[in-house]
């Protein structure tokens, strides 16, 4: 043991694996990792309890163990208890630990990041699954030792594509390259997102959303062209894809471009944002989001409408909630000719102002709006603040508390009746 005390410990075969670690060092080398491990759990804690408490993001995730902090924190504690430990301990569970912990980093880093990237798309699940098991092959390979030749074998696999002379081994790096940057940058476009939409509301929303989204596509376009340049492709050739990119723009995807812009102007002029209600071809809604190609408009009966932005900027379209939040609405109410006006108004006004959500500023006003064929017919307006909270159950406890005062009060409510006169013989 004293001519291992200074090197690692190589293990060549399965009964190596297993001899090194019944060394009695190795219980040493685990409690040293626990410790890590321990330590490693209270940091994060500390720092979720000082950032975001009650918040999951990518790097705290649900739980503590959950997100990307606690692999990552405790790859480096491991990492610099293998550094000190190498001088004085021969080193047979950290040759194990170091690869699985990695491996649990970049598992949990890539399906963090696509979660919150690609919220139930349906490919998320197949990446996740790509990415562990990628992760959990290298690992084997790394631990087992066979990593080197196998990259070396694929390294042998070549051929010569134009000026540039590919391999296997360079083809599967660049691919894992690009994906690693692709997921820092949806990382990183994630992260101002949610930054930039922390509580925004209205108008701030909309504007917050569009300088979101901008990023997004920016980082996008950066991490793709990084990406690329990293598996190999000439960048200089994308020149004659750009060109023939322009030409199709011009001719075939003009609606597409135009809604893409139009989206954009809308969430600059803010001239409807998340939250407004607003009325589009005979639809009337709620926006609920407003994405750089289309918007989506939710009705009271919970239909969504997906509607190009385009539409938005050359139709017409009523924001109910553009210059005020507040929707009037009324009911009409029909009563006997010898009925009291005076005492009729002031029921249904007591009938609408006993219902919390109609407001008192503008009061209620009740006013004799015509004289039918059956009898007196009195129109109800009132304001309400909150119309996503539904306006025809609120009409409906109206009519039912102004119903129950007309029958309380002894004041008929006419039904049509006809007098038939009939000629003898």
């Amino acid at each position: 043991m004293a001519g291992l005390k200074n090197t690692p410990l190589r293990i060549e075969d399965l009964d190596g694996w297993f001899a090194a670690l019944l060394q009695p060092t190795a219980l040493s080398e685990l409690a040293v990792l626990l410790a890590c491990g321990a330590l490693a759990w209270s940091l994060v804690w500390l720092a979720r309890r000082a950032t975001t408490p009650h918040e999951p993001s990518i790097l705290f995730g649900r739980r503590i163990i959950d997100g990307v902090m606690f692999p990552l924190l405790l790859l480096c504690l491991a990492y610099v208890a293998r550094a000190v430990l190498a001088g004085w301990l021969p080193l047979a569970v950290f040759q194990i630990a170091i690869p699985v912990l990695v491996s649990l980093a970049v598992i949990r880093m890539g399906v963090k990041v696509l979660q919150v990237a690609f919220r139930d798309a349906p490919l998320v699940r197949l990446l996740e699954r790509t990415i562990s098991w990628v992760a959990w092959l290298a690992m084997v390979l790394w631990v087992s030792g066979f990593l080197p030749l196998v990259l070396e074998e694929l390294d042998q696999i070549h051929w010569k594509v134009g000026t540039s002379n590919l391999s296997v081994r360079n083809m599967i790096e660049g691919a894992l390259t690009a994906g690693a940057v692709l997921i820092l940058t949806l990382w990183i476009s994630s992260a101002l997102e949610a930054r930039l939409l922390r509580s925004a509301t209205g108008g701030e929303l909309s504007l917050r959303k569009a300088v979101s989204n901008a990023i997004r596509a920016l980082l996008m376009f950066v991490g793709l062209l990084l990406a690329l340049s990293a598996v190999g492709i000439d960048l200089t050739a994308l020149s004659v894809l750009g060109g023939a990119v322009g030409v199709g723009i011009g001719l075939g995807l003009q609606k597409l471009a135009a809604n893409y812009v139009s989206g954009f102007v809308i969430l600059a002029e803010r001239s409807m944002r998340i939250g407004d209600n607003v009325r589009v071809d005979n639809f009337e809604g709620r926006i609920t989001d407003i994405n750089a190609r289309y918007t989506v408009i939710r009705s009271l009966a919970g239909r969504e409408s997906i509607v190009p932005n385009e539409m938005l900027i050359t139709s017409r379209v009523e924001n109910l909630s553009l210059a005020d939040t507040r929707v009037w609405q009324s009911t009409v109410v029909s009563v006997a000719y010898d009925s009291d006006v005076e005492k009729v108004r002031g029921l249904l006004t007591e009938a609408a102002l006993a219902q919390d959500r109609v407001l008192r500023d503008p009061l209620p006003n009740a006013a004799l709006s015509a004289f039918g064929a059956d009898g007196l017919e009195f129109t109800l307006g009132y304001w309400i603040a909150d119309p996503e909270n539904g306006q025809l159950n609120l009409r409906s406890q109206i009519n039912m508390a102004i119903l129950a005062a007309l029958r309380a009060h002894h004041i008929d409510i006419p039904f049509p009746q006809r007098v038939i006169h009939t000629r003898a013989g």
